[in-house]
């Protein structure tokens, strides 16, 4: 196909973001400037392209919105937990198996992991955020040690197989001719190849900062960043009563028992299991709920002050936190055309979609040659997950894997699986700063683009050391 104006300069805006993240600046205005020069193009007026920079934060805003909330949420209870001195009572049991900085480091990979398998990361990640990463910190793990375990084996590992599940297979194969089940199995193991080489790659460069367990630790941590995102005992009136060992049973005990149900809908026809997406809108609803009890049976009579109170705080924090991703997920939302349609006004089969139209144009460079081709197709899977989904290019990832794999005599299904991992790695994500990962940093209480920073070489080590195994054993 033939590459506009408005082409090119995408790909310059996402260039000129990649370095800015590289050099540790912030992409805020890179993301403004581009969206603006993109729209001007795209539509041929100034006045759209201003309009453009609006519009794509308004719908960025609305697409993560959720994420957003459920931080808020999460971020809410962890108040209301304190508030009643359950905080303590609760971590106990966790902390006697995560004894130091080095052992919770791969708890967490191995509770996100299984979690992450039946529940998608979306809901399990605040559950893992609100339990764990206190109790990893306090066993001397920093807060980026945390995170980065959490979004590797959650995000990269699990969500890129979604084995259980199946829906990022389906739709992989979906135009490929191919059966998911196919898919599913040899994704899997990339997947695992691709956790098991990374992690060990994150762990090492991270062990340097691992201390000694101490309270301290964990104090330092709570009243780190700004005056507005400190959760500690400052700002909250703690009341620790005989309802306090209660809670601190019960809020645990609550999400387990999700987590179960969820397990047993999976494997049986015993119960009925929930729709697709619904597990975060679960989890934050029983957490509300649990915010509103814990606050009754404190103080009945500030009930509805407090959880107003708590829930205000959670939303400050979250957007203190995660607010600059808006603007930087409305440019790369311009290069959807799902999305792109709401930016620029237009009905849904005449929108732009610039980056799929610039991974389509780059297949005809990709030589003649099974090597060559199936990094090709990894290439071409991590640059369509840059629009923060990972899941939406999976279709085109079928299809060219099928037009590709009779050109040059490879297994189909083997570049298909290498497409859809690297789409989801990085789009799922562990490297897209307005993915989902931005719910990891928020918990963790870091920045999200130190995060995508961090995770960088060992993500790019582990995708290259999957493609290279699938050549090989495939």
């Amino acid at each position: 196909m033939e590459l506009t104006l408005a082409h090119w300069l995408y790909i310059t805006g996402i260039c000129v973001i990649i370095l800015t993240m590289l050099f540790k600046q912030n992409v805020v205005v890179p993301a403004i400037v581009m969206s603006f020069f993109v729209a001007w193009a795209y539509s041929d007026s100034v006045l759209a392209g201003i309009h453009a920079i609006f519009n794509a934060s308004l719908v960025a805003a609305t697409e993560l919105f959720d994420i957003f909330l459920i931080i808020a949420i999460m971020t809410a209870l962890l108040r209301s937990i304190k508030s009643i001195g359950s905080d303590q009572e609760m971590v106990l049991p966790f902390q006697k198996v995560m004894k130091n900085g080095h052992l919770s480091f791969f708890i967490l990979v191995v509770v996100t992991y299984f979690l992450s398998l039946f529940f998608w990361p979306a809901p399990a990640v605040p559950l893992i955020g609100a339990l764990l990463i206190p109790v990893a910190i306090k066993a001397g793990l920093p807060p980026i040690g945390a995170a980065i375990a959490i979004s590797l084996a959650g995000h990269g590992m699990a969500l890129s197989s979604d084995f259980i599940l199946k829906v990022a297979p389906g739709l992989t194969a979906s135009t490929s001719g191919l059966e998911a089940g196919i898919i599913a199995e040899k994704t899997f193991i990339l997947s695992l190849i691709a956790g098991i080489t990374s992690l060990p790659v994150a762990y090492f460069m991270v062990r340097k900062s691992i201390k000694k367990p101490a309270e301290r630790n964990l104090i330092d941590w709570e009243n780190s960043g700004d005056d507005d995102m400190k959760v500690s005992a400052d700002d909250i009136e703690v009341r620790k009563g005989k309802f306090s060992q209660y809670f601190a049973f019960l809020v645990p005990t609550v999400f387990l028992v999700i987590v179960t149900y969820v397990v047993t809908a999976t494997f049986s026809n015993i119960i009925p299991t929930i729709e697709e997406g619904a597990g975060a809108s679960l989890v934050g609803g029983t957490a509300m709920m649990m915010i509103l009890t814990i606050s009754l049976f404190r103080n009945y009579r500030k009930t509805l002050q407090e959880v107003s109170d708590h829930i205000v705080k959670g939303f400050v924090f979250t957007f203190k936190v995660m607010g600059l991703v808006i603007p930087i997920a409305g440019f790369f939302f311009i290069g959807s055309g799902e999305l792109s349609s709401q930016v620029f006004g237009t009905g849904a089969d005449n929108a732009p979609s610039f980056l799929f139209d610039l991974v389509e144009a780059s297949q005809g460079f990709i030589p003649e040659n099974a090597f060559v081709t199936a990094f090709g197709v990894l290439a071409l899977g991590m640059i369509s997950g840059l629009d923060g989904s990972g899941f939406s290019a999976l279709p085109l990832i079928g299809s060219l894997s099928e037009a590709l794999a009779s050109s040059v005599g490879a297994d189909q299904a083997t570049l298909a699986s290498i497409g859809q991992i690297g789409a989801i790695w990085v789009g799922g994500g562990t490297l897209v700063a307005w993915s989902p990962i931005i719910a990891i940093a928020g918990f963790a209480k870091i920045s999200v683009l130190d995060l995508v920073r961090k995770s960088f070489i060992p993500v790019i080590i582990g995708l290259i050391t999957a493609t290279i195994f699938a050549l090989f054993i495939f």
